[in-house]
């Protein structure tokens, strides 16, 4: 299982989680986010790690301005964004092929339909845990929710996750549904203060996967 590591802001912490060796490394592109990705450039890390930039609702002129400054592979779209507009940037011009990751905020109220209009239109979904900011919220939903998964489409599992929820993630394993768990996606749980995170911590979750 891959790992995804978010809400990234000091060059210096972003190479040190760079020597953990995820598989993608977030930037928060959302002015009012705690963990706001206010640097010039992102300092060199390993090509393996996908640099990938989350937006909520943001215009696509905006977005494709961000993948060509920061050399994005990857988009997570945290907002409204419909499907016409995942079909739009997928198939922007003057980028490369870009990881567009849709992401779905779950409760118990969550209706697994919502996601047929997006299985053509994007590389990945995520499942977060629904609560007052499009993210970061810092507690994890009821993955139960997930046993009825309708789709092939692999996903990113998000919202809280931590080293408390290591058992959680093995007895998830066991589900049918886990075989499309593509990744794991960590941020406030391994962090001393927004943006700046636990080396130490991380190494132990990944040794966990």
């Amino acid at each position: 299982m891959k790992l995804k590591i978010c809400g990234m802001t000091d060059a210096d912490n972003i190479q040190a989680v760079a020597s953990v060796q995820p598989d993608y490394l977030g930037f928060i592109f959302h002015e009012s986010s705690s963990r706001y990705f206010e640097l010039d450039t992102i300092p060199k890390i390993p090509k393996h790690i996908k640099k990938t930039g989350v937006f909520v609702d943001k215009p696509l002129d905006y977005i494709l301005d961000k993948i060509q400054r920061y050399k994005l592979q990857a988009v997570q779209l945290h907002g409204n964004e419909s499907p016409e507009f995942c079909n739009s940037l997928g198939r922007a011009p003057l980028i490369d092929h870009i990881e567009i990751i849709k992401v779905f905020s779950v409760n118990s109220t969550f209706n697994v339909s919502v996601l047929e209009p997006y299985e053509t239109v994007c590389d990945y979904f995520l499942f977060d845990t629904k609560g007052q900011l499009p993210g970061g919220n810092g507690y994890t939903f009821d993955w139960n929710l997930l046993k009825n998964y309708p789709s092939q489409k692999p996903f990113f599992l998000s919202g809280g996750i931590g080293l408390n929820n290591v058992e959680d993630l093995k007895n998830f394993q066991s589900y049918a549904v886990s075989k499309y768990c593509y990744a794991i996606d960590v941020n406030s749980k391994f962090e001393t203060a927004p943006g700046l995170k636990k080396i130490d911590a991380l190494k132990m979750f990944k040794l966990s996967l």
